[in-house]
């Protein structure tokens, strides 16, 4: 079972995957925390919403507002 991001822009229309991660990861916690980590860059690269995959079944999506 496998564990991925996908990225969307801020308007839901999907990203382009050749310029951002594409981490795998084996554990829902390792993905979670990785992207506690990380979602400053991609928030500052123009993405708006992820989603979390399971294999390809979507668990869940949110916004990658800052909190203010």
């Amino acid at each position: 079972m496998a564990w991925t991001w996908r990225y969307y822009e801020a308007d839901g229309a999907d990203r382009l995957a050749e310029d951002l991660p594409s981490e795998s990861f084996t554990s829902r916690g390792d993905a979670e925390s990785w992207l506690g980590e990380n979602w400053q860059e991609l928030a500052d690269g123009g993405v708006g919403r992820v989603s979390l995959l399971e294999d390809d079944r979507e668990v869940y999506a949110m916004a990658l507002d800052p909190v203010e």
